[in-house]
């Protein structure tokens, strides 16, 4: 096999407590994740023609080194130790610098991608451990399952139980720095006693562990996420929360026809992107 077309699913964070500041500089977490059906497309290809080629077309994402992709499969040809050539070519649905994990999912997507074709072996730990060097989101797409994220990110434990709902996804097409977010979070004290509940029943439940405390940082600098909220429990959603560090907002949904309403109420008008999906 020379060829692989794979799917790169987005994400949203149920949850997203900041617990502290660590002495490298990155936070420790406490997340609920949640893969849902908005996937980029990945093609890999391999080549007779040494080097590696990632091709985009969308403005805010490299096509060279810059781009995650791209070091991922930097480093699986290091391991292959093969003089081989990667053509990686990237159709974007994924909004970028929107909270959803668009570039980490590509990562990880193209981590597992070539593994396979390359005929590497390499576990999902392994691939785990590789990932977690590129973005602290990697992991979490290679771990393929709902989970409690401790740590930066790479602490994975899954969520046994937990419903498959409708989600209503806007973004008011602007692109927020996560960078810029942490570096403007004033952090509290917060205890991490809390015990996340590893079971999750019905809708009511999702929606009572719901929280960011990215979300105060990102609105103040751009309100129309409040706005959205606001439309968004309008239009019957069950719960709303900004995504990661934004500004994308989800609105939960029992039902598709809301949720594909809701989205179709939210664009009109506004040039916002939105998008129904389901969870995975």
């Amino acid at each position: 096999m020379r060829t692989l077309t794979l799917q790169a699913p987005a994400k949203v964070n149920y949850r997203l407590d900041v617990l502290r500041r660590r002495p490298d500089g990155y936070h420790d977490l406490r997340m609920i994740m949640q893969r849902f059906d908005l996937c980029d497309d990945i093609r890999i290809t391999l080549s007779d023609t040494p080097g590696i080629r990632v091709t985009c077309g969308r403005e805010g994402v490299p096509d060279g080194p810059g781009n995650i992709a791209w070091r991922a499969a930097d480093e699986l040809l290091f391991l292959a130790g093969r003089e081989v050539g990667v053509d990686i070519a990237i159709t974007k649905r994924i909004p970028v610098a929107a909270g959803l994990g668009g570039g980490s999912s590509d990562c990880a997507t193209v981590l597992m991608g070539l593994n396979q074709l390359l005929g590497l072996g390499l576990s999902d730990a392994r691939l785990m451990e590789i990932g977690v060097k590129l973005g602290a989101d990697v992991p979490f797409f290679i771990f393929k399952k709902t989970a409690l994220a401790e740590g930066i990110g790479e602490q994975l434990t899954a969520i046994e139980q937990i419903p498959r709902v409708w989600l209503a996804i806007v973004n008011p097409n602007v692109h927020v720095s996560t960078a810029w977010v942490y570096q403007n979070l004033q952090l509290t004290n917060r205890s991490d006693d809390f015990k996340m509940p590893r079971f999750y029943s019905s809708i009511a439940d999702i929606c009572a562990i719901l929280g960011n405390d990215l979300e105060a940082v990102t609105i103040r600098r751009y309100p129309v996420i409040s706005e959205i909220k606001g439309r968004l429990q309008a239009l019957g959603a069950a719960g709303v929360l900004m995504s990661g560090s934004g500004p994308t907002v989800f609105g939960i949904f029992e039902q598709e026809d809301a949720a594909r309403q809701a989205v179709v109420e939210l664009a009109q008008g506004t040039g916002w992107f939105a998008a129904a999906a389901r969870t995975i």
